[in-house]
């Protein structure tokens, strides 16, 4: 293990869906003087996704929380006023509130007309967005020792991100449907886990060897060692549509990866518990958010949300202190406060809906927040 230990840098990416103020749809085939003009003003940190009415970005790497806040604004900032240029809007939410999947046109990469064709129907309704935060962690063996501990707290980082309620213009009852359409593809959820570095490496090339896949780039688990940088990437989240939220959980993530190697470097190491068990909490976080607490492992029994997080952030908070960011952590007591996207989201149509709107008139008024939440601190 590298002595110095890990930098713990930053990097988030997140995707966006570009929307027709007028209707409040997605746009289906956006100008291409869009992309370009993104292209033209943020480099590599924008690219294109598998649909046309999706954008992403990805911050640069960052040292600490405060950079990723910084660039975040810039990017989220920039791709506002580019589409605002041409006549339109855009969110950051897991999931449209009605538009449909059938209904978008998939942008021409190679990259994604072999997956469309691969994963047919699976692929074509990825009507999804979701938000991945890198951290540097150099040493492969440690990435994957973490990545073993690590996945314990995803269930925990997904009921905070919740922002995909709606899907086809219909309340799912799901806090966090877009997993729910991800999981269709294989080589997703939970991640497996492994002895070594080495290990990991054998698996992937029997799929590589038996041509099943390029490269690890094709295994999309809720936390894996990143293919193209020395990171651990956390897929798990729904992408947040205020900023604020998304800052915060990033922050945490980092806290928690740090908390692990604390714990390492002292001999110590989180207790493993089998995928089956995190996969119950992880279905309780889609379903529930934090709205009806997960299980504690050790003690076998579901715990409120809120006695999870303050435990949680316990245990983390001399790595805040270490790397600066306590206010962004402990900002996560006003997600519980003011609920997830989902939760707003949720609770706008209700609102709109008891003063007598209409489903789709209703369904227009929560698009409508969520522009308005997303631009929030831009």
């Amino acid at each position: 293990m590298n002595n110095s230990g890990p930098k713990f840098t930053l990097g988030v990416e997140e995707e966006y869906l570009l929307i027709d103020p007028d209707t409040r749809a997605l746009v289906a085939d956006p100008p291409t003087t869009l992309m370009k003009e993104c292209e033209d003003r943020l480099g590599t940190q924008v690219t294109s996704e598998l649909l046309r009415s999706q954008v992403e970005i990805g911050t640069k790497v960052c040292s600490n929380v405060q950079e990723a806040r910084e660039d975040l604004v810039r990017l989220r900032r920039c791709i506002k006023q580019v589409a605002n240029s041409h006549g339109l809007e855009f969110i950051a939410a897991s999931t449209h509130p009605f538009s449909l999947w059938h209904d978008q046109k998939h942008t021409r990469k190679e990259r994604y007309d072999q997956l469309t064709i691969e994963m047919q129907g699976a692929a074509r309704r990825l009507l999804i967005c979701g938000m991945h935060v890198h951290v540097g962690i150099e040493d492969d063996e440690l990435r994957i020792d973490l990545m073993n501990q690590m996945s314990y707290f995803l269930p925990h980082l997904l009921a905070l991100s919740c922002s995909s309620p709606f899907w086809e213009g219909r309340d799912t009852g799901l806090k966090s449907y877009r997993l729910t359409v991800f999981d269709a593809l294989p080589r997703t959820g939970i991640p497996e886990r492994f002895a070594s570095y080495a290990e990991y490496q054998r698996h992937v090339r029997v799929l590589m060897d038996a041509g099943l896949i390029e490269d690890s780039t094709r295994i999309w688990w809720d936390l894996r060692p990143s293919a193209k940088f020395p990171t651990l990437e956390t897929r798990v989240m729904d992408v947040c549509t205020r900023l604020d939220d998304a800052v915060a959980l990033a922050a945490l993530l980092v806290c928690i990866l740090r908390m692990l190697y604390r714990l390492r470097r002292n001999n110590q190491r989180w207790r493993l518990y089998t995928p089956m068990l995190i996969r119950e909490n992880r279905w309780r976080a889609m379903r529930y958010s934090f709205d009806e607490g997960l299980i504690d492992l050790a003690k076998g029994v579901v715990v409120p949300f809120e006695v999870l997080l303050d435990e949680l952030l316990s245990l983390v908070a001399e790595d805040a202190t270490a790397l600066g960011c306590i206010e962004e952590v402990n900002s996560l007591h006003h997600i519980l406060q003011r609920g997830t996207s989902a939760h707003r989201q949720l609770k706008k149509y209700e609102l709109e809906r008891a003063a007598g709107a209409s489903n789709d008139d209703a369904l227009k008024a929560v698009v409508d927040r969520l522009i308005k939440d997303t631009a929030e601190g831009l």
